[in-house]
């Protein structure tokens, strides 16, 4: 499936329906969708019983990007899936907060060279939600499940 612009592809994002919901905004996809930059401010709607981050929203705002990176970035010829993914609240998420992914050339040659034979390969990534002050709110590990397509 081909991606769209990274222009448009940061608009359809903003206005899907759970994000739309959770208040996450997609600040910032690069050119070459190796970088991505989200952020979520504290709202009525976004906020738990103890007024901080809900903890699904703070997950939603970081869920598909890694799995979305690597389909561009490996191209048609490859299966991405998440396969799985955990979470550790660190402190309160308060007011807005932020997460940046980013994917280098390395990973994706090491990626690559894991699923040539026709295997499977398991990366795993890493993302840390911050506050204002750039301190962590939370730790998330994402594991994808990638091979080659059979042709």
């Amino acid at each position: 499936m081909e991606m769209p612009s990274p222009r448009f592809f940061r608009w359809m994002l903003n206005l899907y329906p759970p994000y739309l919901g959770a208040g996450v905004r997609v600040r910032r996809v690069s050119d070459d969708y190796r970088e991505i930059e989200v952020e979520m401010p504290l709202r009525f709607y976004n906020r738990n019983y103890v007024g901080t981050h809900f903890g699904g929203s703070l997950y939603s705002m970081v869920d598909p990007f890694y799995m979305l990176m690597l389909i561009k970035n490996l191209g048609p010829d490859y299966i991405v899936w998440d396969k799985a993914a955990s979470i550790e609240f660190v402190k309160p998420g308060r007011g807005k907060v932020r997460a940046r992914f980013s994917l280098d050339e390395e990973t994706i040659r090491d990626i690559r060279e894991k699923v040539e034979g026709g295997g499977k390969y398991l990366p795993t990534f890493h993302v840390d939600v911050v506050d204002e002050e750039g301190d962590v709110v939370a730790r998330v590990e994402k594991v994808l499940y990638v091979r080659k397509k059979n042709r």
